[in-house]
């Protein structure tokens, strides 16, 4: 089974990104664009394992208090375009500490630098400049109540998302 930790968008957020990504297609951009249903903030990427019950009880044993998480910027790695989060304190000491928590329960995790982002199109191809695409960063804002635990599969030419179990901030 493969599986990461991840916090689901409001449609506020949702739909910031979709406008998002019709705006770079009308520009020419092409590739992957993410599904509407797959958009998501990774926090900790586990890959194949097993055992979903032990990853929520890794998670369950790293409480939280509900935070705001804002958009904030878009870029780029190379080809992977991704929209980003504003500077979040409260984001970052949660995710330390629930990687803390993986390593504790003996959960494999890729260990990567958190670096926050919402990957919004793979493999992407664009003739144009990167400024034209900066021009317009979304805009919007929730308060972060819960955060998932996730399996991908592959479906026909998508991956499909689904809901394992969820944390609820305290």
């Amino acid at each position: 089974m493969r599986l990461f930790i991840a916090i689901e968008f409001n449609e506020e957020i949702l739909q910031a990104l979709i406008n998002l990504q019709s705006e770079w297609e009308v520009l020419g951009v092409r590739g992957n664009i993410t599904p509407v249903e797959n958009l998501h903030l990774t926090l900790a990427f586990i890959g194949e394992y097993g055992n979903p019950t032990a990853v929520l009880e890794a998670m369950n044993s790293v409480p939280f208090s509900a935070f705001n998480l804002r958009l904030d910027g878009i870029g780029n790695f190379r080809d992977l375009y991704w929209a980003g989060i504003a500077q979040n304190v409260p984001l970052a000491n949660y995710v330390r500490r629930l990687r803390k928590a993986l390593a504790e329960h003996d959960v494999p995790f890729d260990r990567k630098k958190f670096s926050p982002h919402i990957t919004l199109v793979r493999r992407a191809e664009f003739n144009g400049s990167m400024e034209e695409l900066l021009k317009n960063p979304p805009s919007g804002e929730m308060e972060v109540k819960t955060v998932s635990l996730m399996s991908s599969t592959r479906g026909k030419n998508v991956m499909i998302y689904k809901n394992v179990g969820v944390v609820e901030a305290i």
